[in-house]
């Protein structure tokens, strides 16, 4: 005869030792409530593994899905489908898991991950992304930003690199062989002044470099189209007096506005042009060489020219 007495703990039996040894695999029970629980999401196409623990520590609109408040949509394998972009869906889980969590470093990231946090309820990560995007809204950005080179090779590399048209500004002051004229460092200062000018107002069209590599010349604007020297303008030259030499600094304002103007024909264009070239380079440098006047006929004649192009 055999005497069974169920207990809180399992099953305990009384009988023959041999009926107790067949009967000993099945009294041990294993509690439901340590085993882990999990859940398999869908978000979007992206699919994530995690435990029903982390989905209901918050109070959330998943908390609300996986606790039975709230019906949701599963698929044959047991997926659970939720319509939303995957992308940000690992932030989500782990600031439920750690309440807290480093946000993207991109402003339109945060926004991104501001709009799910206010889908899934999650106020703390909303106020979170909030913050963040107002303390980046006080922030100011620059204008533009003006490369400096001191080494050819790197200059060379920006204006091949670049998609844009390239002004450049040779400055080197420290180039005092001569002595200067009474109005070089005016002139100096006010073609330093122009550069700036003119990178804020078409630093989104050309790339704008400052150049110290310590050549010859103090002063020299140049201009590069589809990476090739299209035009210079030097603002200095030497004046020979009856005891010394002296340097000159030269300002010319019309015509360093003039290349500019003819620099935007190389805007958008993926290979030279030879008749452009030809046209846009009468004054400057072609191949390295240095610009120079015609006459005033000729001048008449190429402006003339460059205009029926334009049209």
């Amino acid at each position: 005869m055999v005497i069974i007495f169920e207990t809180v703990f399992g099953v305990w039996t009384s009988g023959n030792s041999a009926d107790n040894n067949k009967c000993k695999h099945h009294t041990k029970m294993q509690p439901q409530e340590i085993q882990p629980k999990y859940a398999k999401l869908n978000i979007g196409g992206s699919l994530f593994y995690t435990t029903i623990g982390t989905l209901t520590k918050h109070d959330t609109m998943l908390k609300a899905m996986f606790s039975g408040r709230m019906k949701v949509l599963t698929d044959t394998e047991g997926w659970v489908l939720i319509d939303r972009c995957g992308k940000h869906f690992n932030s989500v889980l782990n600031f439920l898991r750690d309440e807290h969590v480093a946000l993207p470093d991109k402003t339109h990231e945060i926004a991104e991950l501001l709009a799910e946090a206010k889908f899934y309820l999650i106020s703390p990560l909303v106020e979170s992304c909030q913050q963040a995007l107002r303390s980046r809204q006080c922030k100011i950005e620059p204008q533009c930003r003006i490369p400096l080179t001191s080494c050819s090779a790197d200059l060379s590399q920006l204006i091949t690199m670049s998609t844009k048209p390239t002004v450049k500004l040779l400055i080197n002051r420290h180039n005092n062989k001569y002595s200067y004229t009474s109005a070089s460092d005016d002139n100096l200062l006010k073609n330093v002044e122009l550069f700036d000018k003119l990178s804020l107002r078409f630093g989104s069209r050309f790339l704008f470099i400052k150049d110290v590599s310590g050549s010859s010349e103090i002063c020299c604007w140049s201009y590069f189209g589809l990476a090739t020297k299209v035009a210079e303008v030097c603002c200095t030259s030497i004046v020979y007096a009856t005891d010394k030499k002296h340097t000159k600094v030269d300002f010319p304002e019309a015509r360093i506005y003039e290349e500019c103007l003819n620099l935007m024909l190389y805007e958008n264009r993926t290979e030279p042009d030879p008749e452009l070239m030809q046209a846009t380079s009468w004054r400057g440098a072609v191949s390295g060489m240095s610009s120079a006047y015609g006459s005033d006929d000729e001048e008449e004649r190429t402006r003339i020219g460059l205009r029926k192009r334009l049209v």
